[in-house]
């Protein structure tokens, strides 16, 4: 079977290492990764616990097609409970290291307690151990990368590392694998590095297990490939323009979040969109992008690699800059962009690197930032806060400087490591922290996309639109266009993508194959490679188990109904201009359809019919 069936637990207090069979009556509930794991987290966890405490537990994750050659099967997942939200923590990352992972014959890893001492995890196949990491805390994920790398002499071991803001205690630090890729939301990297550890290193020469019927596996696959393909999306735009190709798109339809959200359309949106990263340079005549890049198995090849101008200022003595790496995606283009309203493309993409380097959720970092920008023009923050720095808005080298002092978790980058909500609140206004459940806004607007307003209200780990992209029918009509401007339809719709997102994510595949995908298309591959009579309808059944289970998690955590909703701005005041001017976010009409269709109470919790349906606890994980 596809699944590896087994788990690695390390016990980072006491230093054991040890492996026990995978659960497979869970598996078969919840099939792997974001369900599966986060199965094994509320059965381990209180969920009242600290999340930087000893108690939490932080597990990494992979897919049972995690590692086949299925297209885009390179993803794993880290699954813990987040000290920036308080909520269950689902964060989904792609390059090589979830595949490296699977063919060293683990399906999940589990870390328990915390190490007395800084550690980092060493796997070849069955061989695990933990090693002194002393020489690189205190260091960036690329210098750890590196380390770790001479000091195996092993070019293809894989690596996922906390960086310098993690290990200052910044609540949206991520965890970076293959040095541009990351498991970026939620803090899991601040728990990571809470917990002493380092760095995970894998290098896996087992391969993955048979899958159930390669034949029919092959056939599924092949034909997912010719989908994805001859999709204008998946074999046209996101290959040639990444996802920073919605940069223009949405600025058109009036949902460019710009300056904390004040504003709904950007006039800089041209220079830094996927377009202008093509565009060469005035100074050196070379273009932003230097070429695209594919994570493991990976046909679409939606990744960025590129430098910047060496004569810039951002970078004129910063040598490890000079060099190709990861490149803007959208949501840090928005971000570090149009939310802080500058629109220097090398200023974002040296902001961009800095998030790399040293794991910083670009678009929890970008937000914050853009909260404060807005404070300082309140004159709430001053320069005596920022040590003399002009946090304005549209400032480049504010941005820069911005970067680099949470990065390096020095003076007021401790307080913009804070998060939002925390900054807003600590100076006294926090109806400027643009979040639901104490996690930033993506790139999407909830005033001139109606449905976003739902999926941002109701996500399971506060503000996300990877947990229900709404956009795709309601911008690019994928799978069927729906009006982005008006309320009806949208609890049913907002249901669908987050029941179908959470069976997905579950998979070991990525997300972005659902542009050109239906769960028609994910079904045979899952069911040719795994036990258990896979149809598109268990699949979704599966997806909506997922969700129920990680709501009934932060009910048990304190997070309830009345956390189901968006800033004031959002819901009073109107946009300005574009196609929804004149609009705020109708959530009130949407919620209580949601709440009904869910088959949750009134005051949102589930109740015992659909639990007893989804087979998920009576009473829920508090009783």
């Amino acid at each position: 079977m596809a699944w590896a069936k087994k788990v690695m637990r390390v016990n980072l207090t006491t230093g054991r290492i040890g492996s026990e069979p995978l659960n497979m009556d869970w598996a078969m509930q919840y099939l792997g990764q974001r369900g599966l794991a986060t199965k094994y987290l509320t059965e381990e966890i209180d969920p009242k616990c600290d999340a930087l405490g000893p108690d939490n537990k932080l597990i990494m994750t992979t897919g049972p097609l995690t590692g086949t050659m299925a297209s885009t099967a390179g993803r794993y997942s880290i699954v813990t409970k987040s000290p920036l939200t308080g909520c269950v923590a689902c964060s989904n990352s792609g390059g090589f290291i979830g595949a490296e992972m699977k063919t060293a014959g683990w399906d999940m890893i589990i870390f328990e307690g915390k190490a007395p001492k800084p550690v980092f995890l060493h796997l070849e196949n069955e061989t695990a151990e933990l090693v002194p990491a002393d020489e690189i805390w205190g260091t960036s994920c690329w210098h750890a990368d590196e380390w770790i790398h001479r000091k195996y002499q092993d070019p293809l071991m894989r690596i996922a590392v906390v960086g310098r803001s993690a290990e200052k205690g910044c609540l949206y630090a991520a965890v970076v694998n293959d040095l541009h890729r990351a498991a970026g939301r939620s803090g899991v990297g601040t728990v990571m590095a809470s917990k002493n550890l380092k760095a995970v290193a894998i290098r896996g020469t087992r391969g993955v297990g048979n899958v159930r019927d390669i034949t029919a596996f092959m056939a599924a696959v092949q034909k997912g490939k010719k989908v994805l393909a001859d999709n204008a999306v998946t074999g046209q735009g996101l290959p040639r323009f990444g996802t920073n190709v919605l940069m223009n798109v949405i600025n058109e339809v009036g949902a460019m979040p710009t300056r904390n959200m004040r504003e709904v359309q950007f006039e800089g949106s041209s220079r830094i969109s996927g377009e202008a990263m093509h565009e060469p340079r005035e100074s050196d005549g070379k273009p932003n992008l230097v070429t695209n890049a594919g994570c493991f198995g990976c046909t679409i090849a939606c990744g960025r690699i590129s430098t910047i101008d060496r004569g810039h200022f951002t970078i004129s003595n910063k040598p490890q800059y000079w060099g190709a790496s990861g490149g803007l995606e959208y949501e840090a283009a928005w971000a570090l962009g149009s939310d802080a309203g500058v629109d220097d493309l090398d200023a974002l993409t040296y902001a961009n690197f800095i998030c790399n380097e040293d794991g910083m959720d670009p678009i929890s970092f970008g937000s914050t930032v853009a909260a404060a920008m807005e404070m300082f023009a309140m004159g709430v923050i001053t320069k005596q806060h920022t040590g003399g720095v002009e946090l304005k808005f549209g400032s480049a080298e504010a941005l820069c400087w911005a970067a680099d002092v949470t990065a390096r978790g020095e003076g007021f980058g401790l307080e913009l490591g804070l998060g939002s909500k925390r900054l807003c609140e600590k100076y006294g206004h926090p109806e400027l922290s643009m979040t639901v459940k104490g996690q930033e806004f993506p790139a999407y607007d909830p005033r001139g996309i109606q449905g976003m307003g739902l999926t941002y209200a109701t996500s399971n780990r506060g503000a996300c639109h990877l947990r229900s992209y709404t956009v795709a029918s309601e911008v690019m009509g994928v799978p069927v266009k729906t009006d982005p401007l008006v309320t009806e339809g949208k609890a049913e719709l907002v249901k669908a993508f987050q029941d179908a997102t959470a069976a997905v994510d579950s998979t070991g595949l990525c997300v972005f194959t659902t542009f050109a995908w239906t769960m028609e298309d994910i079904a045979p591959q899952i069911d040719a490679a795994c036990a258990g009579g896979w149809t598109a309808q268990k699949m979704l059944e599966t997806g909506e188990r997922i969700w129920n289970l990680e709501r009934e998690f932060n009910l048990a955590a304190g997070i309830s109904g009345k956390d189901d909703t968006l800033p004031d701005r959002m819901l009073k005041e109107a946009a300005k201009t574009g196609p929804a001017k004149g609009k705020v976010n109708n959530l009130h009409e949407m919620l209580p359809k949601y709440y009904e269709i869910r088959g949750w109470g009134r005051d949102g919790i589930p109740t015992n019919e659909t639990r007893k349906r989804l087979g998920l606890k009576s009473g829920g994980l508090a009783a």
